[in-house]
């Protein structure tokens, strides 16, 4: 598939999420869409699936008849292959271009009015029948209640019954047209846009976006600066892992990712966070995404990953329980982060799970760069202590969805290759302005990737501070102690200053005269 055909796909897919713009809110059509992209995936997986394994028996999937003996025999051999492999199961019936045929097809006796079957009811059982097809298998979790979101029974499709199928048969009309090319083993260009919707949803979705979805150019930098040095990764996690984007992010900068892991609290997201793993073709046995508070019931918490990403929350809260002071993420620490702001428990948490050749980076908010008390204390043990901190990125304000802020990037890694210096980055000046929202050009991604790898000094954008100087500045952060972006104005000609403010008086006094002698004509009294 080509660029064009690309873009044609995406811009398909937004025009049929727009038929539901207008029935509800953003939050709520971005469930339904994608909840039907992923059926119509699964749908046409499990049938190129099935084919295959028929190919021998000289039969298409489709053509199976239950109630013939034979064909129920190899409908079952089949279903247990599905199970095994894909890690789902889908009748030939319930795959999504037959309930298409379905609701297109007018029953006998309908009015022109109403020329689509009611197809409601067949949806949801067979949503519910792709879940219940994992039952006992090693894919169960990935797959237990992944549509729980999508309700067909929701008066926001419509306030009858009839409104709400002729609105569904609508879409999984528009949707049966496109060819998402599986086919085609090469292929992503249905993963990329559907993070073409995510990403669209996220712009219109304001301050919730960022529960849920991190900038394409911000996971970009993040994905490139874990896989410094890399090609293969055992292992990449995201304790908030939102979507999951950020996660396959890292896997387009290396060529194999071994397994994802993630965390995410909200349920919504987290179904969207498997469909995405899935919809990216990562098989089922290759991610491990699991749904609850990752500060007060980690998930992961004996694994140790080499690859770890994350934009969690600025300055959220949390409990800050004097019974963290003996879990192993924040004991050593002998402080927690303010309950008020629990970002420096996402970092400890992080570095928790860090392998010895692990590098981590994690997107906050500039006052986790300065702040006293309980967070400077951890700050101070990040680095004279642990000596865990390789440089810190600052990044352009208004980058963010929902929030206009400018943030930072930090970066760890247990094992430095250049111990002695932290490197600090002021990228701040170098972005694109947008209408409502700022973006970094792939010239500002690069230039911050290669600054980092090469740890290059740049006069007003990057500086090496040795570990001392951080000391002698408290571990204070901020990185405008450290890259002196001060720009000197221009030296004042005094003499040409004396010379211009000499000919304004001549020509004010001119000026003055001229008033003066039209007021003296008009016998009229001057205004001075």
């Amino acid at each position: 598939m080509s660029i064009d055909q690309k873009r044609l796909l995406e811009q398909s897919l937004w025009n049929i999420a727009n038929a539901l713009r207008g029935k509800m809110d953003a939050d709520d059509f971005r469930d339904y869409i994608l909840g039907f992209i992923f059926y119509k995936y699964l749908s046409e997986k499990m049938e190129l699936y099935a084919n295959e394994l028929l190919a021998t028996d000289e039969i298409t999937y489709t053509a199976l008849n239950e109630a013939d003996a034979d064909h129920a025999e190899l409908l079952a051999a089949v279903k247990e292959e599905a199970v095994d492999q894909l890690g789902f199961f889908l009748k030939p019936n319930e795959l999504f271009k037959e309930i298409v045929k379905k609701g297109q097809s007018k029953a006998e006796g309908q009015s022109d009015d109403n020329k689509s079957n009611f197809i409601l009811g067949d949806l949801a059982t067979i949503l519910n029948n792709i879940e219940q097809s994992t039952m006992g298998s090693e894919s169960e979790e990935d797959f237990n209640r992944l549509f729980e979101d999508l309700d067909l029974t929701s008066s926001k499709l419509g306030r009858t019954e009839s409104a709400k199928n002729a609105l569904i048969v609508k879409v999984l009309e528009h949707l049966n047209a496109i060819d998402f090319d599986l086919s085609n083993a090469e292929s992503d260009i249905l993963g990329d846009a559907y993070e073409y919707l995510i990403g669209q949803f996220a712009s219109g979705a304001g301050k919730k976006a960022g529960e849920f979805y991190t900038p394409q150019q911000v996971s970009k930098i993040l994905a490139k600066l874990v896989t410094t040095g890399k090609t293969k990764l055992r292992s990449v996690y995201d304790p908030t892992c939102g979507s999951g984007s950020l996660l396959l992010r890292v896997a387009k900068e290396v060529k194999e990712v071994s397994n994802f892991y993630g965390q995410e609290l909200n349920r919504t997201t987290y179904n969207l966070a498997r469909m995405n793993m899935i919809l990216h073709d990562v098989h089922y046995r290759k991610f491990d995404i699991r749904q609850d508070d990752t500060l007060e019931h980690p998930q992961h918490i004996d694994k140790r990953f080499e690859a770890i990403v994350a934009n969690p929350p600025f300055s959220t809260q949390w409990s800050a329980s004097p019974l963290h002071l003996s879990d192993d993420r924040f004991s050593q620490y002998g402080r927690l982060a303010p309950a008020s702001k629990a970002d420096f428990a996402f970092v400890q948490h992080m570095i928790h799970h860090l392998a010895e050749n692990g590098q981590m980076a994690v997107v906050v908010a500039h006052g986790v760069l300065f702040r006293g008390g309980a967070e400077g204390h951890i700050r101070e043990h990040l680095i004279a202590d642990k000596n865990y901190l390789d440089a810190v990125i600052g990044l352009p304000a208004n980058i963010f969805y929902g929030t206009s802020i400018p943030t930072a990037i930090l970066v760890f890694k247990k094992c430095r290759e250049q111990p002695n210096d932290i490197l600090f980055v002021d990228a701040s000046a170098h972005f694109q302005k947008g209408k409502n929202q700022n973006y970094l050009r792939d010239t500002d991604i690069d230039k911050i990737i290669d600054t980092y790898r090469g740890r290059l000094v740049e006069d007003k954008y990057s500086y090496r501070a040795t570990v001392d100087a951080v000391k002698a500045n408290e571990y204070n952060l901020n990185i405008q102690r450290y890259v002196d972006t001060f720009a000197e104005e221009a030296a004042i000609d005094l003499d040409s200053l004396a010379n211009q403010l000499q000919a304004l008086d001549s020509d004010i006094a001119t000026t003055d005269a001229t008033i003066a002698d039209f007021c003296r004509q008009l016998n009229i009294s001057t205004p001075f």
